[in-house]
C-alpha cells in the first residue's frame, strides 16, 4: 500500500454511526425472545450493507460497519474474553445530562480469548466493501479504568497478571483481524482526554490510583497489545471526553496528558476531539513526533447543526501552526451513535457532516 494510499484519510471519520430503525426494533425483539439470533444477524447485515453504501457514496475511503452489531462500543468487544461480564450497576463518572448509564463491567474470572470476540464483524466488513475497511476496537485500558475495581482486584490480587491476561487475549483477537486482512485498526480509549478533567483525576484518586502516571501505565498497556501488528497495518488512536446520546463526561485541555500520550503511544496516528472549548487549545500537538498524523475531530456529531466550512479551515490553519498540515487530517470528533441509541441528530444530519468533512479536505489538500 502506498504511503499516499494509507489511512488516515484526509476526510475520515470514527466509525459509528446511527442504527437505522430496522435494526433498533430487531434488537429489541431479540432481547425479548421473539427472534433468533440468525434472524437479527440476518436484519444486521442488511443494515451494514446500508451503512457501508451510505460511506461510500459520501465519499469516504475508510469504511466501517457502523458498529451496528455492538450495543456499547467498547462493552460488547470486552464481553467476547472469558471472565468479563456485566452489572447492572453502572461506573461512577457520570454522562452530564443523561439519565441512562453504561452498565458496569466486572471481571469474574481469568481473562483469556477462547473464542474470537469479533472477528466475525470484520470479514463481513470486509467482504461488503472494496474500500479500506476499518476496524474499531476498545483500548484495553477500558477494563482497568471504567471496569468494577472490586472484582478486578478479587479475580487478580496480583495486577500485573491481569495486564498479562488480557494484552494476551488482545493479541490473538488484533492477530486474527490482521491474518483476515485488516489494515486499519484504530484503539478507541476515552481514558486518555478523560485524564484532563479535574473531576476525573479525583475519582481516579480515590480508586487508588495515580492520575499523575496513569497516562504511561495505560500508554504502556496499550503498546503491548499492539506489539506484534505488521507493518503494513496503520493503527490510530482515538480519545474524546464521553459520547452518549449528544452527551459527554468529561472537560479539559489535552496539556496534562499530551508529552506522554503523543510522545509514547506506539500508533501511526491520532484522532483527537475537538469540536468545541471543552478540548481547550492546539497547542499541546507540539509533543506530537516528526511524521505522525493528527485527525482533527473538528465536527460535532453531538448537534446537527452544520459547521462553516472557513471557520473549519481557519481551525485547521491554527492547528497546523504545530502540526505540519501534509500530516493533518479533519474528521467528526467522535462517532454519531458510541451506543445503540444514537447522538440526537438525524441520518441526514450525519450524511451531510460526513460530507463536509470530505469538501473541507478538498478544498484544504486537494485529495480525500
Amino acid at each position: 500500500m502506498s504511503s499516499a494510499a494509507r489511512p488516515p484519510f484526509r476526510a475520515d471519520h470514527v466509525g459509528s454511526l446511527l442504527r437505522p430503525t430496522e435494526l433498533h426494533e430487531a434488537r429489541a425483539r431479540a432481547a425479548r425472545g421473539e427472534i433468533d439470533r440468525a434472524a437479527l444477524r440476518a436484519v444486521e447485515d442488511k443494515a451494514i450493507r446500508g451503512a457501508v453504501a451510505l460511506q461510500e457514496s459520501v465519499g469516504l475511503q475508510g469504511v466501517t460497519d457502523g458498529e451496528f452489531r455492538r450495543d456499547w462500543w467498547h462493552i460488547d468487544f470486552l464481553r467476547g474474553f472469558d471472565g468479563v461480564e456485566t452489572s447492572t450497576q453502572s461506573f461512577g463518572v457520570k454522562f452530564e445530562g443523561a439519565d441512562e448509564q453504561p452498565p458496569l463491567m466486572t471481571v469474574t474470572g481469568k481473562i483469556r480469548r477462547s473464542r474470537p470476540s469479533m472477528l466475525d464483524h470484520f470479514t463481513f466488513l470486509k467482504s461488503a466493501t472494496t474500500r479500506t475497511a476499518k476496524f474499531c476496537l476498545p483500548s484495553p485500558v477500558m477494563l482497568h479504568a471504567r471496569g468494577d475495581r472490586p472484582t478486578l482486584k478479587a479475580t487478580y490480587p496480583d495486577l500485573d497478571e491481569f495486564w498479562s491476561d488480557l494484552t494476551a487475549a488482545y493479541r490473538e483477537e488484533i492477530r486474527a483481524l490482521c491474518q483476515a486482512g485488516c489494515t486499519y485498526l484504530q484503539v478507541d480509549d476515552t481514558t486518555v482526554a478523560m485524564m484532563c478533567d479535574p473531576k476525573v483525576r479525583e475519582q481516579v484518586r480515590k480508586l487508588g490510583d495515580d492520575p499523575d502516571r496513569l497516562p504511561g501505565i495505560y500508554a504502556e498497556a496499550v503498546n503491548a497489545v499492539l506489539r506484534d501488528v505488521p507493518p503494513d497495518v496503520t493503527v490510530a488512536i482515538h480519545t474524546c471526553r464521553g459520547n452518549f446520546k449528544s452527551t459527554w463526561m468529561a472537560s479539559g485541555g489535552y496539556d496534562p496528558i499530551a508529552e506522554t500520550v503523543f510522545t509514547r503511544l506506539n500508533v501511526s496516528a491520532f484522532f483527537l476531539e475537538y469540536d468545541t472549548d471543552r478540548a481547550g487549545g492546539f497547542e499541546p500537538l507540539r509533543f506530537v513526533p516528526k511524521g505522525k498524523k493528527v485527525v482533527l475531530g473538528l465536527i460535532s456529531s453531538k448537534v446537527p447543526e452544520l459547521e462553516r466550512k472557513d471557520v473549519l479551515k481557519r481551525r485547521i490553519e491554527a492547528a497546523a501552526k504545530h502540526v505540519p498540515l501534509e500530516n493533518l487530517c479533519l474528521s467528526p470528533q467522535c462517532g454519531f451513535s458510541s451506543t445503540h441509541h444514537g447522538n440526537k441528530i438525524t441520518v441526514d444530519d450525519q450524511r451531510r457532516k460526513l460530507g463536509l468533512a470530505l469538501e473541507v479536505a478538498r478544498d484544504v489538500w486537494g485529495a480525500t
